[in-house]
Protein backbone atom coordinates (compact mmCIF):
# COMPACT_ATOMS: atom_id res chain seq x y z
CA UNK A 1 0.00 0.00 0.00
CA UNK A 2 3.06 2.09 0.44
CA UNK A 3 5.26 3.46 -2.16
CA UNK A 4 8.75 5.15 -1.27
CA UNK A 5 11.51 6.18 -3.34
CA UNK A 6 14.05 6.15 -0.72
CA UNK A 7 13.60 9.82 -0.02
CA UNK A 8 12.16 11.79 2.85
CA UNK A 9 11.66 15.34 4.30
CA UNK A 10 14.49 16.53 5.84
CA UNK A 11 14.96 16.11 9.57
CA UNK A 12 12.44 12.73 9.27
CA UNK A 13 15.40 10.82 10.13
CA UNK A 14 13.59 8.72 13.54
CA UNK A 15 12.12 5.19 13.28
CA UNK A 16 8.64 5.21 13.35
CA UNK A 17 8.43 3.65 16.55
CA UNK A 18 10.33 6.62 18.25
CA UNK A 19 8.65 9.26 15.79
CA UNK A 20 6.31 11.71 17.79
CA UNK A 21 4.64 12.77 14.12
CA UNK A 22 4.94 10.66 10.85
CA UNK A 23 4.67 12.11 7.36
CA UNK A 24 2.87 10.39 4.63
CA UNK A 25 1.93 11.71 1.13
CA UNK A 26 -1.52 11.25 -0.98
CA UNK A 27 -0.86 11.75 -4.63
CA UNK A 28 -3.83 12.10 -5.27
CA UNK A 29 -5.55 14.66 -8.25
CA UNK A 30 -8.65 12.65 -9.49
CA UNK A 31 -11.52 15.33 -9.24
CA UNK A 32 -8.85 18.31 -9.90
CA UNK A 33 -11.61 20.80 -11.27
CA UNK A 34 -8.59 22.77 -13.63
CA UNK A 35 -5.38 21.76 -14.02
CA UNK A 36 -3.94 18.26 -12.74
CA UNK A 37 -0.64 17.55 -12.08
CA UNK A 38 -1.10 17.89 -7.94
CA UNK A 39 -0.39 14.15 -7.36
CA UNK A 40 3.49 14.99 -7.72
CA UNK A 41 3.13 17.56 -5.05
CA UNK A 42 4.52 14.83 -2.22
CA UNK A 43 7.60 13.70 -4.20
CA UNK A 44 8.70 17.53 -5.80
CA UNK A 45 8.65 18.33 -1.43
CA UNK A 46 10.80 15.62 -0.97
CA UNK A 47 13.57 15.63 -3.76
CA UNK A 48 13.11 19.92 -3.46
CA UNK A 49 13.71 19.92 0.96
CA UNK A 50 17.17 19.23 0.68
CA UNK A 51 17.33 23.06 -0.85
CA UNK A 52 16.40 24.21 2.38
CA UNK A 53 17.77 24.00 5.84
CA UNK A 54 16.64 22.13 8.86
CA UNK A 55 17.12 24.91 11.18
CA UNK A 56 14.69 27.84 11.31
CA UNK A 57 15.81 31.02 12.07
CA UNK A 58 12.09 32.31 12.60
CA UNK A 59 11.84 29.96 15.40
CA UNK A 60 14.97 29.34 16.41
CA UNK A 61 14.57 25.80 16.04
CA UNK A 62 15.74 22.68 14.01
CA UNK A 63 13.84 19.89 12.82
CA UNK A 64 16.77 17.80 14.39
CA UNK A 65 15.51 18.63 17.93
CA UNK A 66 12.41 16.50 16.58
CA UNK A 67 11.46 13.14 16.66
CA UNK A 68 9.69 12.71 12.65
CA UNK A 69 9.44 10.00 10.29
CA UNK A 70 8.36 9.95 6.70
CA UNK A 71 7.02 7.02 5.78
CA UNK A 72 6.26 8.04 1.97
CA UNK A 73 3.05 7.93 -0.36
CA UNK A 74 -0.27 5.43 -0.45
CA UNK A 75 -0.53 3.65 -3.03
CA UNK A 76 -4.15 5.15 -4.44
CA UNK A 77 -6.70 4.42 -6.78
CA UNK A 78 -6.96 8.01 -9.23
CA UNK A 79 -9.70 6.90 -10.81
CA UNK A 80 -11.99 6.14 -7.20
CA UNK A 81 -12.01 9.51 -4.59
CA UNK A 82 -14.19 7.46 -2.44
CA UNK A 83 -11.72 4.40 -2.25
CA UNK A 84 -8.75 6.99 -2.20
CA UNK A 85 -10.43 8.83 1.05
CA UNK A 86 -10.97 5.46 2.65
CA UNK A 87 -7.19 3.89 2.28
CA UNK A 88 -6.26 7.48 3.93
CA UNK A 89 -8.54 7.22 6.83
CA UNK A 90 -7.33 4.06 7.23
CA UNK A 91 -3.90 4.66 7.73
CA UNK A 92 -4.47 7.95 9.54
CA UNK A 93 -6.29 5.80 12.29
CA UNK A 94 -3.44 3.85 12.56
CA UNK A 95 -1.18 6.60 13.07
CA UNK A 96 -3.66 7.63 15.50
CA UNK A 97 -3.87 4.63 16.85
CA UNK A 98 -0.11 4.25 17.76
CA UNK A 99 -0.15 7.79 19.28
CA UNK A 100 1.63 9.14 16.20
CA UNK A 101 0.47 12.91 14.74
CA UNK A 102 -0.65 12.69 11.17
CA UNK A 103 0.78 15.01 8.53
CA UNK A 104 -1.08 14.48 5.34
CA UNK A 105 1.12 16.17 1.91
CA UNK A 106 -1.47 16.36 -1.04
CA UNK A 107 -2.64 15.97 -3.48
CA UNK A 108 -5.92 17.59 -4.60
CA UNK A 109 -7.52 19.22 -1.53
CA UNK A 110 -10.21 16.41 -1.17
CA UNK A 111 -7.46 14.44 0.48
CA UNK A 112 -8.25 15.96 3.69
CA UNK A 113 -11.68 14.73 3.86
CA UNK A 114 -10.31 11.09 4.42
CA UNK A 115 -7.66 12.03 7.39
CA UNK A 116 -10.22 14.28 8.96
CA UNK A 117 -12.64 11.79 9.22
CA UNK A 118 -10.24 9.77 11.26
CA UNK A 119 -8.82 12.89 13.28
CA UNK A 120 -12.40 13.48 13.94
CA UNK A 121 -13.24 10.33 15.48
CA UNK A 122 -10.61 10.25 17.67
CA UNK A 123 -10.84 13.90 18.84
CA UNK A 124 -14.40 14.77 19.55
CA UNK A 125 -14.80 18.20 19.50
CA UNK A 126 -12.68 18.63 16.90
CA UNK A 127 -12.48 22.15 14.80
CA UNK A 128 -10.95 22.68 11.53
CA UNK A 129 -8.82 26.01 10.44
CA UNK A 130 -8.38 26.18 6.75
CA UNK A 131 -6.23 28.52 4.80
CA UNK A 132 -7.38 28.36 1.26
CA UNK A 133 -8.30 30.58 -1.76
CA UNK A 134 -11.39 28.96 -2.39
CA UNK A 135 -14.44 28.31 -0.03
CA UNK A 136 -14.55 24.48 -1.19
CA UNK A 137 -18.57 24.57 0.16
CA UNK A 138 -20.28 23.52 -2.64
CA UNK A 139 -22.60 20.92 -2.17
CA UNK A 140 -21.45 18.87 -5.54
CA UNK A 141 -19.20 19.68 -8.42
CA UNK A 142 -21.14 18.33 -11.70
CA UNK A 143 -23.01 16.64 -9.48
CA UNK A 144 -20.17 14.80 -7.53
CA UNK A 145 -20.18 15.22 -4.02
CA UNK A 146 -16.63 13.76 -3.79
CA UNK A 147 -14.98 16.85 -5.09
CA UNK A 148 -11.88 19.58 -4.49
CA UNK A 149 -14.55 21.68 -4.67
CA UNK A 150 -16.55 20.77 -2.25
CA UNK A 151 -14.05 19.19 0.95
CA UNK A 152 -15.15 22.05 3.42
CA UNK A 153 -19.15 21.39 3.00
CA UNK A 154 -17.76 17.72 3.33
CA UNK A 155 -16.18 18.67 6.63
CA UNK A 156 -18.97 20.86 8.00
CA UNK A 157 -21.50 18.03 7.62
CA UNK A 158 -19.09 15.95 9.97
CA UNK A 159 -18.32 19.14 12.34
CA UNK A 160 -21.20 21.14 12.73
CA UNK A 161 -21.90 24.83 12.64
CA UNK A 162 -19.06 27.32 13.82
CA UNK A 163 -16.42 24.42 13.58
CA UNK A 164 -14.92 25.86 10.25
CA UNK A 165 -12.66 28.42 10.18
CA UNK A 166 -11.85 29.67 6.84
CA UNK A 167 -9.32 32.15 6.17
CA UNK A 168 -7.89 33.73 2.86
CA UNK A 169 -11.30 32.67 0.99
CA UNK A 170 -11.38 35.08 -2.34
CA UNK A 171 -13.45 32.96 -4.71
CA UNK A 172 -16.39 30.42 -4.51
CA UNK A 173 -19.90 30.46 -5.46
CA UNK A 174 -22.03 33.24 -4.49
CA UNK A 175 -24.46 30.18 -2.62
CA UNK A 176 -20.75 29.18 -0.98
CA UNK A 177 -20.72 32.34 0.85
CA UNK A 178 -24.25 32.16 2.11
CA UNK A 179 -23.65 29.13 3.39
CA UNK A 180 -20.64 30.24 5.01
CA UNK A 181 -22.24 33.40 6.52
CA UNK A 182 -24.96 30.68 7.82
CA UNK A 183 -22.63 28.26 8.74
CA UNK A 184 -18.91 28.79 9.05
CA UNK A 185 -16.73 31.41 10.02
CA UNK A 186 -15.42 33.01 6.75
CA UNK A 187 -12.54 35.68 6.88
CA UNK A 188 -12.45 36.97 2.97
CA UNK A 189 -8.95 38.05 1.34
CA UNK A 190 -6.29 37.28 4.09
CA UNK A 191 -5.87 36.54 7.70
CA UNK A 192 -7.85 38.97 9.72
CA UNK A 193 -9.28 37.79 13.10
CA UNK A 194 -7.13 34.90 13.20
CA UNK A 195 -5.79 36.00 16.32
CA UNK A 196 -8.87 36.20 17.74
CA UNK A 197 -10.39 33.00 16.23
CA UNK A 198 -6.92 31.34 18.29
CA UNK A 199 -7.46 32.97 21.44
CA UNK A 200 -11.58 31.75 20.98
CA UNK A 201 -10.50 27.96 20.28
CA UNK A 202 -8.17 28.00 23.22
CA UNK A 203 -7.19 23.86 23.89
CA UNK A 204 -9.76 22.89 21.29
CA UNK A 205 -8.12 20.00 19.66
CA UNK A 206 -7.68 21.34 15.89
CA UNK A 207 -7.18 20.13 12.10
CA UNK A 208 -5.34 21.99 10.09
CA UNK A 209 -5.46 22.09 6.25
CA UNK A 210 -3.55 24.67 4.05
CA UNK A 211 -4.45 24.96 0.68
CA UNK A 212 -1.57 26.45 -1.38
CA UNK A 213 -3.18 28.65 -3.72
CA UNK A 214 -4.07 30.48 -0.66
CA UNK A 215 -0.52 32.39 -1.91
CA UNK A 216 -0.40 34.71 -4.63
CA UNK A 217 -0.01 33.21 -8.16
CA UNK A 218 2.83 35.94 -8.53
CA UNK A 219 4.36 34.02 -5.31
CA UNK A 220 3.09 30.55 -6.12
CA UNK A 221 2.25 29.69 -9.85
CA UNK A 222 2.55 25.66 -9.09
CA UNK A 223 -0.79 25.22 -8.74
CA UNK A 224 -4.02 23.63 -10.27
CA UNK A 225 -6.56 27.00 -9.90
CA UNK A 226 -4.42 30.05 -9.28
CA UNK A 227 -6.73 32.63 -7.71
CA UNK A 228 -5.24 36.26 -8.32
CA UNK A 229 -5.72 38.58 -5.35
CA UNK A 230 -3.52 36.10 -2.46
CA UNK A 231 -1.45 36.73 0.04
CA UNK A 232 2.14 36.96 -0.14
CA UNK A 233 4.65 34.69 1.42
CA UNK A 234 5.34 36.78 4.33
CA UNK A 235 2.16 36.98 5.56
CA UNK A 236 1.51 33.33 5.20
CA UNK A 237 4.51 32.46 7.05
CA UNK A 238 3.10 34.93 9.49
CA UNK A 239 -0.18 33.60 10.09
CA UNK A 240 1.10 30.37 10.48
CA UNK A 241 3.74 31.01 13.27
CA UNK A 242 0.31 32.61 14.37
CA UNK A 243 -1.23 29.21 14.72
CA UNK A 244 1.23 28.67 17.78
CA UNK A 245 -1.10 28.04 20.72
CA UNK A 246 -3.65 26.20 19.30
CA UNK A 247 -3.71 22.37 20.32
CA UNK A 248 -2.80 21.13 16.57
CA UNK A 249 -3.50 17.32 16.82
CA UNK A 250 -3.25 16.76 12.59
CA UNK A 251 -2.11 18.68 9.74
CA UNK A 252 -1.93 19.03 5.89
CA UNK A 253 -0.04 20.71 2.92
CA UNK A 254 -2.31 20.66 -0.29
CA UNK A 255 -2.61 21.49 -4.43
CA UNK A 256 0.87 22.18 -4.81
CA UNK A 257 1.33 21.34 -8.40
CA UNK A 258 4.95 20.99 -9.46
CA UNK A 259 4.51 20.87 -13.67
CA UNK A 260 3.20 24.40 -13.61
CA UNK A 261 6.27 26.21 -12.15
CA UNK A 262 9.19 24.23 -13.37
CA UNK A 263 11.61 27.21 -11.66
CA UNK A 264 10.89 25.25 -8.09
CA UNK A 265 10.00 28.34 -6.24
CA UNK A 266 6.37 27.05 -5.94
CA UNK A 267 7.97 24.13 -4.03
CA UNK A 268 10.50 25.76 -2.54
CA UNK A 269 7.64 27.78 -0.77
CA UNK A 270 6.01 24.32 0.24
CA UNK A 271 9.28 23.36 1.56
CA UNK A 272 9.65 25.90 3.84
CA UNK A 273 6.15 26.52 5.22
CA UNK A 274 6.21 22.25 5.95
CA UNK A 275 9.34 22.90 7.80
CA UNK A 276 8.01 25.71 9.94
CA UNK A 277 4.49 24.01 10.53
CA UNK A 278 6.34 20.68 11.45
CA UNK A 279 8.19 23.08 13.97
CA UNK A 280 5.42 24.50 15.64
CA UNK A 281 3.18 22.11 16.24
CA UNK A 282 5.73 18.86 16.86
CA UNK A 283 6.68 18.63 20.75
CA UNK A 284 9.94 17.01 21.59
Amino acid sequence: MWSNSGSAFIGCDASYEEAAAVLFGAPFDGTTSFRPGARFGPHAIRSDAFGIETYSPYQNRDLTELRLHDVGDLELPFGNADAALSAIEVHTRKLLGDGKTPVLLGGEHLVTLGALRAVHAAHPGLHVVQFDAHADLRDDYLGEKLSHACVMRRAWELLGDGAVHQFGIRSGEQAEFAFAAAHTELHPFAFDGLSDTVRALGDTPVYFTLDLDVLDPSAFPGTGTPEPGGVAFRELLQAVLALGPLNIVAFDLTELSPPYDPTGASTAAACKILRELLLLTIRK
